[in-house]
């Protein structure tokens, strides 16, 4: 089994801003790594004291500003819808806190580039929490690509498709709160091509609207420096089959369903020969693995991720603010 290992004494004090489902998601993970969960905050009293008592929080803030005010928080995870992610981030870090910040990142690229300049300023970690990235499953596969085994990589193909909500109230559907299927499932496939092939030099993307003008389809091409291609399909409205398959001209990998959580992944020769077959087995969800990776960097010194850099954070986000250009989706309040 594929477990946690301990954090090194006495570790960071977490506090989670915003106790929704994800957050719930998230602070069962970190109580299965035995990580020091000791504070939530909400705009709500009510869903913070529901939050605590259901994690065993001892300290309850009925706002923000008393959450990244509480001496004895040292990082904050931010687990509120994304266009309020800057400004949180922001807030927290200049109280002196460390961020964990929910993908996306924030809105745009010019808001997380600002996030970026204060925690630089305050010499303070701000990392995504694209907790795919630090799954065991996805190490291992970063290991079989570094070592050249699938040869030249020529494409990387990805989806993320469920059928969420076509209620134009639903957050999905609604462009004031940074609504659409791009931003809340295709930000999976574009950072892992991003992680397996780099910066595109090139992108295409089409995509279908709804009724209230959000992406609920889109799909896009891009070309990376060493000639690869890479192609995402994300959809709010339909399930697909959520895999992901990088191919190489030796051999390929196919990540099985569902390839952003902790799955199995074969690597197959182009004869079908079956090279390595891996299974995960973890404890949990697996979104401690980014928790116990800002423990170890905050207690190494350093202030950026080597998984996800923060150079990097920013630069996806301008990879789907030029997708969202090429879609024709703009957000309420942008030029």
């Amino acid at each position: 089994m594929t477990s946690p290992s301990s954090p090194s004494s006495p570790g960071l004090r977490w506090g989670i801003l915003g106790p929704g489902g994800i957050a719930r998601a998230f602070a069962a993970d970190l109580r299965t790594a035995g990580l020091d969960l000791v504070a939530v905050g909400s705009r709500s009293a009510e869903s913070a004291s529901a939050f605590a008592a259901q994690f065993d929080v001892a300290r309850v803030h009925g706002s923000y500003e008393a959450l990244v005010s509480d001496p004895g928080v040292d990082i904050v995870y931010i687990a509120t819808p994304h266009p309020f992610h800057a400004e949180q981030a922001i807030l927290a870090l200049e109280h002196g806190k460390h961020v964990l910040v929910e993908k996306p990142f924030t809105l745009t690229a010019d808001e997380a580039a600002a996030v970026r300049e204060v925690a630089a300023d305050r010499g303070l970690l701000a990392m995504e929490a694209m907790w795919t990235r630090y799954l065991p499953h996805m190490a291992r596969i970063r290991e079989i690509v570094a070592s050249g085994a699938l040869g030249e990589i020529r494409v990387v193909m990805a989806d993320h498709t469920q059928k969420i909500s076509s209620d134009p109230a639903h957050r999905l559907n609604a462009l004031e709160l940074g609504g659409g299927a791009l931003l809340d499932l295709g930000i999976y496939p574009i950072s892992f091509a991003w992680d397996i092939l780099g910066e595109p030099l090139a992108i295409t993307a089409s995509a279908r609207l709804g009724e209230t003008g959000a992406d609920t389809e889109v799909a896009t091409i891009m070309s990376h420096q060493s000639g690869a291609l890479s192609t995402s399909i994300s959809a709010s409205r339909s399930a697909g089959p959520n895999t992901a398959h990088i191919i190489g001209t030796e051999a390929r990998i196919d990540i099985d369903r569902v390839w952003y959580n902790a799955t199995s992944f074969r690597v197959i020769a182009p004869d079908g020969t079956v090279l390595e077959d891996y299974v995960s087995d973890i404890q949990g969800r697996g979104m401690q693995f980014q928790a116990l990776a800002a423990e170890r960097l905050v207690a190494a010194g350093l202030v950026d991720s080597d998984i996800l850099p923060i150079d990097e954070t920013v630069a996806i986000m301008a990879t789907l603010d030029e997708v969202r250009d090429l879609i024709g989706v703009r957000y309420p309040g942008e030029e």
